[in-house]
């Protein structure tokens, strides 16, 4: 274990992308090892997942905009991480970019950066921030990072590549300060051949009756032209867990009703040890909205290993002095 390094958590929801850095779960029986990120600082609007974050990772969240509470982080850090709103950049939201009134709130992480000046920051957004109709969202976002000295890469990811049992694209921008040393995205060890199915991922709850502590309980919506009723195949991985269901889940492949909640969460893994401290709905729109704790950790190790090469090229420069 290597010293730790100090961590800005931003938008930070239930807690995904922070266990993920911070590793130490398992998932589908096997072990991520803990990792050397100490998250110093969270922020989330909701409160419902402020409620499940402190009650798994066990530190402190501030809830409320993040606006309120800027001047309480701290004054350095070695990272800053955060999926900042997409709502307003969606396929599924109103196009609005980055000038929208959520999506807009990546210029909170553009001011931490310039008040902290970590070594590196990682921001996740929807694949939606690559296409055509936010070609000018994406330059501007990149550019006002560029601007505060940091190299800024970008990468679209398919969380199916890393061991995420779930058909989800994301974007990943990370910034280096200075370009002092290159970030390179970790590469998938997954291809559609190989991904995890859906019938892999929840097969032994199968025989599981509802239970609400173990946040094993579904929407019971049934299929219309309102609700949807994409049905999962036991032999290829999930569709995307998303947000913004309103009931709309994917139904079991097997059995006569939606997935549950833990379905989700094991689709976005999630181990089973995470409790999420609220009633379905919110419960559905945390586990859609998080980064899959799985695909968080390859980017933390690939993180770390920047980090390591800069603490090397930082000693070689103070031993020449």
């Amino acid at each position: 274990m290597t010293k730790p390094r100090r961590v800005i958590s931003m938008f930070s929801g239930c807690g995904g992308m922070d266990l993920g850095f911070q590793g130490g779960f398992s998932f589908l029986n096997k072990s991520y090892k803990r990792l050397p990120f100490q998250i110093d600082w969270a922020n989330d609007l909701n409160r419902f997942a402020c409620a499940t974050y402190e009650h798994n990772l066990k530190h402190k969240i501030y809830v409320g905009s993040v606006w309120d509470h800027m001047n309480s982080m701290p004054k350095t850090c070695d990272l800053i991480i955060g999926g900042f709103p997409c709502q307003d950049i969606s396929i599924n939201g109103k196009r609005a970019g980055i000038a929208g009134s959520r999506s807009g709130l990546y210029s909170a992480m553009v001011e931490a950066v310039k008040n902290t000046r970590p070594k590196m920051f990682v921001a996740e957004n929807v694949r939606g921030l690559l296409y055509k109709y936010n070609a000018e969202s994406l330059k501007t976002v990149l550019n006002d990072f560029s601007k505060l000295g940091y190299t800024v890469t970008f990468q679209l990811y398919h969380a199916a590549d890393y061991g995420v049992p779930q058909r989800r694209e994301r974007v990943m921008i990370v910034g280096v300060l200075g370009g002092q040393a290159k970030f390179e995205h970790p590469e998938p060890f997954l291809d559609k051949d190989s991904w995890i199915t859906s019938r892999t991922a929840i097969r032994d709850l199968e025989g599981l009756e509802q239970n609400p502590e173990f946040n094993h309980v579904w929407s019971l919506a049934r299929k219309s032209s309102d609700q949807g009723g994409r049905v999962l195949d036991p032999d290829k991985t999930s569709h995307t867990i998303r947000a913004e269901c309103h009931g709309n889940n994917q139904f079991h492949y097997k059995l006569p009703r939606r997935i549950s909640m833990r379905e989700a969460a094991r689709f976005q893994t999630f181990p089973d040890d995470f409790v999420f401290k609220a009633r379905l709905r919110e419960t559905e729109r945390m586990i859609g909205n998080a980064v899959p704790p799985v695909l968080a950790w390859h980017i933390a190790n690939a993180v770390e290993k920047t980090l390591a090469d800069m603490d090397i090229l930082e000693s070689t420069k103070i031993a020449a002095e």
